[in-house]
């Protein structure tokens, strides 16, 4: 496989922009895309067999299983980071191998647990970012992996993309094995 083709696959709607500039429109579209998620997310998956759930989304990637589980992860930490930027002066934050917890024995589960977990915390989350002012957004957390500090409108955004990206890598699959 091409290093193209194999970036399609990797990255099937774009890698992840890094606003720095937050508008309202933009705001409120990046809220609706954490919404959504779950939903669109639950319908990915609703029909999958446990051999559809094993399949690698691309050469050497995760399974589908470990997909859904990898979002519930991930968003669950920028859960946290969105709450300590909000109460904290630019905390540092904890990074995480999200490699190795993709490898954990949880990933082996069935995925209704992300898939409540997910539902729930973003119910949560949007309800946070609705409520934000424009002051909020600015609040920062710096990263200590790639140091680099993030502003609370650009992890509305990153987890926005991360969401849609993750659900495009499933979708994806699905329309190329014709499930």
């Amino acid at each position: 496989m091409t290093k193209e083709a194999l970036d399609a696959l990797r990255y099937p709607i774009g890698e992840m922009p890094a606003p720095t500039v937050f508008t309202d429109e933009d705001v409120k579209n990046w809220i609706s895309d954490v919404e959504k998620l779950p939903a669109q997310l639950r319908t990915a998956v609703q029909n999958l067999t446990l051999a559809q759930l094993e399949t690698p989304y691309r050469p050497d990637g995760w399974t589908v299983r470990q997909v859904v589980h990898h979002i519930s992860d991930s968003h669950i930490n920028a859960f946290v980071r969105l709450k300590l930027a909000l109460t904290e002066d630019n905390p540092t934050i904890k990074p995480y191998e999200e490699q190795f917890w993709a490898e954990l024995s949880d990933s082996k589960l069935p995925i209704d647990g992300s898939l409540a977990i997910i539902e729930n915390l973003h119910a949560k989350m949007s309800h946070i970012l609705r409520g934000l002012a424009a002051s909020d957004l600015e609040r920062t957390f710096f990263h200590p992996g790639s140091k680099k500090t993030f502003k609370i409108g650009a992890l509305a955004a990153m987890y926005s993309w991360h969401g849609r990206h993750h659900l495009a890598h499933i979708n994806d699959l699905a329309a190329r094995e014709k499930w």
